[in-house]
């Protein structure tokens, strides 16, 4: 079930999941683009032991497709530090929408580790097509039943 999680965050040879929810609005939980503006709550929970003695480092940044100047563009930042409970909690309130990117780096092993995943907020939750189709459709049919109905009545009358 973890090889199909979409909640799985790859950083370098590690793995952490992601949890992410707002608790003002009442929504499930989600770990792709965050719904709505305002107070949100991501967790980031170690999958592997080995990231327990090395430092991590959170940073949302806003997506300019550059990042020279990183502390411009930061919104959100965790130093560097050990996690020795396996979990990371990230608190921040997006005032506006836009495009962020999360920057999730582990120093200490080998050689240092990167992840970038780039999100939106306030983009609301993804519809279904189906959810947008059917209501359509029902109309359009409606329309049309209605519409040949007139017609029969209007040439029955005529003959």
């Amino acid at each position: 079930a973890l090889a199909e999680d979409m909640c799985v965050l790859t950083v370098g040879p590690y793995r952490m999941h992601f949890t992410g929810y707002q608790p003002l609005s009442q929504e499930e939980e989600f770990c792709e683009d965050i719904p709505e503006i305002g107070k949100t709550v991501v967790a980031l929970d170690y999958i592997q032991e080995e990231l327990r003695p090395l430092k991590t480092e959170v940073r949302i940044i806003r997506d300019t497709g550059s990042e020279a100047n990183l502390d411009e563009i930061t919104v959100f930042h965790l130093p560097p530090q050990v996690y020795p409970s396996a979990s990371i909690k990230v608190e921040h309130t997006f005032p506006e929408k836009g495009k962020f990117v999360g920057l999730v780096t582990v120093t200490g092993g080998a050689q240092d580790y990167v992840s970038r995943f780039p999100f939106s907020v306030g983009e609301g939750r993804p519809t279904p097509k189906m959810a947008i189709i059917a209501p359509v459709a029902l109309v359009l049919a409606l329309g049309v039943f209605l519409y040949m109905r007139s017609r029969r009545k209007n040439n029955s009358s005529v003959a």
